[in-house]
C-alpha cells in the first residue's frame, strides 16, 4: 500500500520529530475482509508515534492517502447510543449559548451518517453535512440530512459558501485528527464562518491519552493527537482564536474547543488559560514524559497478553467485544489472534460477517454472547464501556465478565488493576 513518510511536523513544519513508540507494520485498522479475501496478500504500513519537539504535536509519521481510507467507510455514528445522546446534549447547549436561530446554517465537516446534524434539525436550523465517504454520504441523504460528498478543506469550503452561505456554526467533530493537511482544513473553517459565527472542534484529548495509556487509539486514520496548546497555535495561524474548552467523555476523553474569527463577539473564557497551564505543569510536550509513556505501554502489552493466556490455560473461553479500529491496534500490539479470541461481537451490521484485518477473526452479532456464554469478554471498545455493560446485563447476570485492557487490564465489576487484585 502506498504511503508517504513524514519528514516535517504537520503543524509547524519542523523536522525535529522524536520517536515515541513503534508498533510495527499493520494493515489499516478499518480494512475488514470478506471471506473470499482471506487468502489475498494484505497491505501493511508502519505505525510509529512521534513528538515534534518544536511545537509539541504528537503524530504518526506515515500518511496513507485519505481517498484510500475514507472514500468507502465502515464506521457509522448512529449505531452508538452514546454518540446519539452526546449529539442531543451538544446541539441544545450550542444553540442556546451562541444564539443560533431558525434559518441559520449549521455545517458539519465529516458528518458521517448525519447523526449529529439530525439533533440540530429539531431547532429549525438549516443543516448541511460534508462527508468524504460516498457510501456514508448516500446514507445521510437518504435519511433527510443534506450532505455533500467531499473532503472538507479550502476548495470545498469556498464552494459550499457560494451555494449555501456562511455558517453560524461549523462542527468538526473527531475529524481533525484524521487530516493530513491541517492548514488547508483550518483555512476552510475560516472561509466558512460568518463574522459572528463559531467553529466547534472536538478531538480526542492528548492528556487522557497520556494519563490513561490509550495507545490503542493509535492507528493510520489518526494522524494527530492534540493538546490544547497545539490547537491554539493552529487557530492563530488562520485568524481564529480559541474562546472556550470543555471536556467530553467520548472516545476515552475528548475536548470540545470553540473558535471564532479574531475580534468576534464572544469573550475568551477562563477555561482556556486553565487548560494551557495544566498541560505545561504536566510536561505534556516534553520527551521525558513520552519515554515514560512508552515504558508503560510495554508493561501493558505484556500484562494484557499474560492475562488472556492465563484465562485460556485455565479453561476459560475468551472472546472480544467491539470490532473498533482501536481494538485492531490492541490485538496487534499484544500479539493476540484467532487462537486467543475465536470471534469478536459487534452491534454494527456493516461489520458482522467480515473478518478483522491482520488477525482474520470473524465478527459476529452480539447475541452470540448469550448463545454461548463465554466466561470472559475482552472489551476492545472500552470507550463505550458504560453503554456496553448496560446492553449486556443479561450476559453479566449469568456470570459473564468483561475485561478492560487499559490503563492496566482489569475487570469491569472490580475496576482495579489485576496486579493489585492478585496480590491482595
Amino acid at each position: 500500500m502506498v504511503s508517504e513518510h513524514l519528514h516535517s511536523c504537520r503543524n509547524c513544519g519542523s523536522g525535529r520529530l522524536e520517536l515515541i513508540l513503534d508498533l510495527g507494520s499493520t494493515p489499516p485498522a478499518n480494512r475488514f475482509l470478506r471471506l473470499e479475501q482471506l487468502n489475498d496478500p494484505e497491505p501493511t504500513v508502519p505505525l510509529r508515534l512521534v513528538l515534534c519537539e518544536q511545537c509539541g504535536l504528537v503524530q504518526i509519521d506515515e500518511t496513507i492517502p485519505p481517498a484510500v481510507l475514507f472514500s468507502d467507510y465502515i464506521y457509522v455514528s448512529g449505531t452508538s447510543d452514546t454518540v446519539v445522546q452526546h449529539a442531543r446534549t451538544l446541539a441544545q447547549r450550542l444553540v442556546e449559548r451562541y444564539a443560533i436561530r431558525p434559518g441559520d446554517l449549521v455545517c458539519e465537516a465529516a458528518s458521517n451518517d448525519g447523526t449529529v446534524l439530525r439533533a440540530f434539525q429539531w431547532f429549525g436550523v438549516r443543516t448541511l453535512g460534508v462527508e468524504p465517504a460516498s457510501n456514508i454520504a448516500r446514507l445521510a441523504n437518504e435519511t433527510c440530512v443534506e450532505t455533500v460528498n467531499a473532503f472538507f478543506g479550502r476548495a470545498t469550503a469556498l464552494d459550499v459558501r457560494t451555494n449555501h452561505g456562511f455558517a453560524k456554526l461549523l462542527l468538526a467533530r473527531h475529524v481533525l485528527a484524521h487530516v493530513a493537511d491541517l492548514h488547508d482544513f483550518l483555512f476552510g473553517v475560516r472561509v466558512m464562518l460568518a463574522d459572528d459565527g463559531v467553529a466547534v472542534v472536538e478531538v480526542p484529548y492528548l492528556l487522557p491519552f497520556y494519563q490513561n495509556l490509550e495507545y490503542d487509539t493509535i492507528y493510520h486514520e489518526h494522524l494527530c493527537y492534540f493538546s490544547l496548546r497545539v490547537l491554539v497555535q493552529l487557530a492563530e495561524q488562520h485568524d481564529l482564536e480559541v474562546i472556550e474548552v470543555e471536556e467530553a467523555p467520548l472516545h476515552g476523553g475528548s475536548i470540545v474547543v470553540t473558535m471564532q474569527p479574531v475580534g468576534g463577539p464572544h469573550y475568551v473564557r477562563a477555561s482556556v488559560d486553565r487548560y494551557l497551564a495544566y498541560e505545561q505543569e504536566v510536561g505534556l510536550h516534553t520527551m521525558p514524559r513520552w519515554r515514560e509513556f512508552a515504558r508503560r505501554v510495554e508493561q501493558n502489552r505484556q500484562a494484557v497478553r499474560r492475562e488472556v493466556e492465563f484465562l485460556i490455560a485455565h479453561g476459560q473461553r475468551v472472546v472480544g467485544y467491539g470490532a473498533a479500529a482501536k481494538g485492531m491496534t490492541l490485538l496487534a500490539a499484544c500479539g493476540l489472534g484467532r487462537e486467543h479470541l475465536p470471534y469478536i461481537v459487534d452491534r454494527s451490521p456493516r461489520k458482522q460477517g467480515l473478518f478483522t484485518p491482520g488477525h482474520h477473526i470473524p465478527v459476529l452479532p452480539c447475541d452470540r454472547l448469550l448463545l454461548e456464554q463465554p466466561e470472559v469478554v475482552l472489551l476492545l471498545a472500552w470507550n463505550f464501556a458504560t453503554e456496553v455493560l448496560q446492553q449486556q446485563a443479561a450476559y453479566r447476570r449469568r456470570g459473564g465478565r468483561f475485561l478492560l485492557p487499559v490503563p492496566m487490564p482489569h475487570y469491569a465489576e472490580i475496576d482495579q488493576p489485576l496486579a493489585l487484585l492478585r496480590a491482595a
